[in-house]
């Protein structure tokens, strides 16, 4: 294994892209448009690695979503909870639903993204907050 470039945005890992949605987040674009989410070197879509960081939108929409009743070992969730993939455009996060019951939440539901301490560990977690 190589070396990675210093100077490439892509290099940054999922630590560091968790604790940056504080700040509003972003997210890995190629030259040719692609997006996609650090760390990454090489665009899995066209295997460009002119990569360069993008903000993440401020907001986007749940795309899919699940109401889980039985947490992972260890997680930390209390269920049930609400799991979702949320559509930001040129790319694609799951997090978990915050303030809003599986009743509330619907495909299209307009959040914003954000991390917070996992009640298992130290770990951040990406979550969504209504709009």
């Amino acid at each position: 294994m190589s070396d990675a470039d210093p100077e490439a945005p892509a290099n940054t890992g999922y630590d560091e892209w968790v604790d940056a949605l504080a700040e509003g987040g972003y997210f890995i674009e190629c030259a040719n448009g692609h997006g996609s989410l650090p760390p990454r070197r090489v665009c899995p879509e066209c295997g460009s690695v002119d990569l360069s960081e993008e903000s993440l939108p401020e907001t986007g929409e749940v795309a899919t979503f699940s109401e889980i009743h039985v947490a992972p070992s260890g997680f930390g969730e209390e269920p049930p909870y609400v799991t979702a993939v949320v559509d930001f455009g040129p790319v694609r996060v799951t997090g978990i639903v915050r303030d809003l019951s599986a009743d509330e939440v619907e495909i299209g539901t307009a959040v914003r993204p954000d991390a917070e301490e996992n009640g298992a560990s130290e770990n951040l977690v990406v979550v969504f907050r209504p709009v």
